[in-house]
């Protein structure tokens, strides 16, 4: 049950120090369909490398990261991890030893807007089969960390695991429960809590582009110079807005957006269409017993993928697997060019052998609902009035090297500059890892939310009929109502580890305080009742010494701008402190 505090009305602001730098960075670029990881020293931190070894099983796909896929055995305990997961499970399902084994792919979007997450989150494999969500988070991390401590090995350095700094990316528009998600997971993998910054995506690529030297450098490197950073990444378009300040530092100017519009949608799109030819039971029973197979289709389709453009015109062609062929003759009468005919897609759709011609037109088709609701919320950004001095804007993430995401967005927002870096996929990466360098050089954020506390106000009619059903207690004509403390407002800018001192607060208990942590999007909410209004964590502090509750004032401090939410109270008798990331989960 919360508890709650009357309050005095004093406030204050500090700022808290920087840990020294660590002798390596590695970053691990944890995204919706591929992951990898890149470190660099602290003597030469813009050379930076990066895994070169991930085997695709194919010599057609090129990839500088491995898919995000976990492989379980029978057991339940981890087997192996990326391309390896999917070639074995598939090589398990032909020859129909799969059963019992658990392949968990794109499982990353069960943080995204996931308001009900906990530790107990489950997530399931392809088969449907639930998983404790964390723990196969946690075995992602751990692997990618051990590859990583093997190939560092490899180069017998000499550095040992305490001289690393363990940058994770994230989305800038996750909520604060999926980041305390993502650090607990890391923790579990064997990272130190010390060890680990947290770094947003945009802000990462943001971070790296301040260094590339090219002929737009002029519009992103100068003083006072303001620009848009889209990262299309699998699973979601995370953007943000940055402004280079004279310090070399970076302020952001709009707070982190975005939505689920990332390249999955586009490989779903694709399944789905497929799946209207062949019939779902045909679609079903080639995934179950021809999983290779199916695999082989989806990285094809990735190639494609990304070089279709906005001009692109005639058939793309698609070689559809024997084994489809197959199962498509036992589960139908009619061919598939018959199929075809009836469907009324022979003007767009040729058969042929084991090809599969389509139209450019239907192919464009499925890149534009994820497409076409970036450039919405992108123009809605651009049209605000502290927004017209943008005049760059930086396309990177997996999706973001799409051509046709490129020309339709180019062709949208004809009146900036757009602007992709080579390899856009390992932008964030490899931002991430200067990031873990230099942690000052971003020197601002937006609040996204409205942080507070709940605390007791004094009875005011007005504002009492107002507030709907909320907590309150009755003493004859005394009547506390439970308000929402106001720490910070969303929208408000916040350097990196600001803190907001406020109190003291006279604890409601003798011996344990629990500071209730709110937030909501609202600007200005009153009550904690509220709609909107949400509880994400608390703090706990223990005063067992004083002979009433008024003998232990305490001081609460609120450290914001970072990617986490840390507070800190003090007992203002004995000194005595108590701090923590808010448990949101």
């Amino acid at each position: 049950m919360a508890t709650w505090w009357e309050q005095t009305n004093y406030t204050g602001t500090s700022s808290i120090n920087k840990d020294a730098p660590r002798l390596l960075v590695v970053a691990f670029d944890f995204g919706t369909t591929y992951s990898g990881y890149a470190f660099s020293f602290r003597d030469d931190p813009l050379r930076i490398q990066s895994n070169q070894g991930w085997i695709a099983g194919s010599d057609q796909l090129i990839s500088l990261k491995t898919p995000t896929c976990v492989l379980l055995n029978q057991r339940q305990e981890f087997d192996s991890f990326g391309f390896e997961a999917e070639n074995k499970f598939a090589d398990l399902a032909e020859d129909n030893k799969h059963h019992g084994w658990l392949l968990f792919r794109r499982f990353k979007m069960i943080l995204h807007n996931n308001e009900n997450l906990s530790r107990s989150t489950t997530v399931e494999d392809i088969n449907g089969k639930s998983m404790p969500a964390l723990t196969v988070f946690t075995m992602a991390i751990r692997y990618l960390k051990d590859h990583f401590l093997e190939a560092l090995n490899k180069q017998k350095t000499g550095i040992e695991d305490k001289d690393i700094q363990y940058v994770i990316t994230v989305p800038a528009l996750w909520n604060d429960k999926a980041k305390q998600f993502m650090r607990e997971a890391a923790e579990k993998a064997g990272i130190a809590k010390t060890q680990l910054k947290l770094s947003f995506e945009p802000e990462a690529a943001s971070i790296w582009c301040q260094t590339i030297s090219t002929d737009i450098k002029e519009s992103l490197t100068r003083s006072g110079k303001q620009y848009m950073v889209i990262d299309l990444g699998g699973g979601t378009a995370d953007i943000s807005v940055h402004e280079k300040q004279i310090d070399d530092t970076l302020k952001e100017l709009h707070k982190a957006s975005g939505g689920p519009w990332g390249g999955t949608i586009v490989d779903d799109n694709f399944i789905e269409w497929v799946t209207k030819i062949i019939g779902k039971s045909t679609m079903q029973r080639f995934k179950d017993e021809q999983m290779e197979d199916y695999f082989q289709l989806l990285r094809e389709f990735e190639i494609k993928k990304r070089n279709i453009k906005t001009d692109s015109t005639g058939n793309i062609t698609f070689r559809l697997p024997a084994s489809l062929k197959y199962l498509y003759r036992k589960d139908n009468r009619d061919t598939l060019k018959d199929r075809i005919v009836a469907m009324g897609l022979s003007d767009v759709v040729k058969y042929n052998g084991d090809k599969l011609r389509v139209d450019a037109s239907v192919i464009k088709q499925w890149f534009e609902p994820p497409i076409y609701n970036v450039i919405q919320h992108v123009q809605q950004i651009l049209s605000k009035p502290n927004m017209q001095k943008v005049e760059t804007i930086i396309l990177v993430g997996g999706f973001g090297e799409c051509k046709y995401a490129q020309d339709i967005l180019k062709k949208a927002m004809h009146d900036r500059k757009i602007f992709i870096p080579e390899e856009p996929g390992l932008v964030v990466l490899k931002g991430a890892v200067r990031f873990g360098h230099f942690q000052e050089i971003v020197r601002s954020r937006i609040m996204t939310h409205t942080y507070g506390i709940g605390v007791v106000g004094e009875y005011d009619e007005q504002e009492y009929q107002n507030a709907g059903e909320v907590s309150f207690h009755r003493d004859r004509n005394f009547v506390d109502i439970v308000v929402f403390d106001i720490i910070i407002r969303a929208g408000d800018e916040t350097s990196i580890g600001k803190v907001i001192t406020k109190g003291p607060y006279v604890p409601s208990a003798l011996h344990t305080t629990h500071f209730v942590i709110y937030t909501t999007e609202t600007f200005d909410p009153k009550f904690v009742t509220d709609q909107g209004c949400k509880q994400i964590g608390m703090l706990t502090v223990s005063h067992a010494n004083g002979r009433c509750q008024d003998d232990n004032p305490l001081m609460a401090s609120f450290i914001f701008g970072d990617t986490e939410l840390y507070v800190k109270a003090v007992n203002i008798r004995t000194k005595e402190e108590f701090s923590t990331y808010i448990d949101c989960l």
